[in-house]
């Protein structure tokens, strides 16, 4: 066992458990989290529309980290979660500033950096996909890093497009 093995397994351990139990807080309102209805309220609130397909896919980008955990289809699943942390960032944490302590976003950066460093290094062959001799050339990797970043930011545009198109959208009488 190479040492670059047992650090890919720690981190994926350590980011994977996370998100999951970020994504069991909302799905299941697990230690102490807003439950799934209370979850989909709060996409809306956050202009995420339509809630019933917003909330779903941030609740499964979460709980893929599960997966991570695993190390099974781990570029896949690593993708989801920099998309997920890309948009928590910067919907809910960017503009509080930096520190944890202030609600900012030195927590989901780290969860960002530790998913793209999965996603841009491999699982390592502590994992279910080195069991298998499931890989990914570096080109496909950095273009679904790519990806993600992309869908991230494209998703944080969302709720401005929505908010425009309500108010451009002919009034009923």
């Amino acid at each position: 066992m190479e040492p670059i093995d047992l650090g890919l397994l720690i981190l994926r351990v350590v980011v994977g458990v996370t998100m999951f139990a970020h994504g069991g807080q909302k799905a299941w309102g697990w230690w102490q989290g807003p439950g799934y209805a209370t979850w989909s309220k709060a996409i809306e609130g956050m202009g995420f529309r339509p809630a019933n397909l917003f909330a779903p896919l941030s609740v499964a980008a979460e709980l893929s980290g599960g997966f991570l955990v695993l190390g099974i289809l781990t570029p896949l699943f690593a993708t989801l979660v920099v998309g997920q942390a890309i948009v928590i960032i910067g919907k809910v944490h960017l503009a509080k500033g930096f520190w944890n302590k202030d609600s900012g976003y030195e927590f989901p950066l780290t969860l960002l950096g530790g998913a793209a460093a999965i996603l841009l290094i491999g699982p390592g062959l502590i994992s279910l996909d080195g069991l298998i001799g499931f890989s990914l050339p570096a080109e496909a990797r950095a273009a679904l890093f790519a990806l993600a970043v992309f869908g991230g930011l494209a998703t944080l545009g969302l709720p401005k497009l929505t908010a425009r198109e309500q108010q451009t959208a002919p009034q009923g009488r």
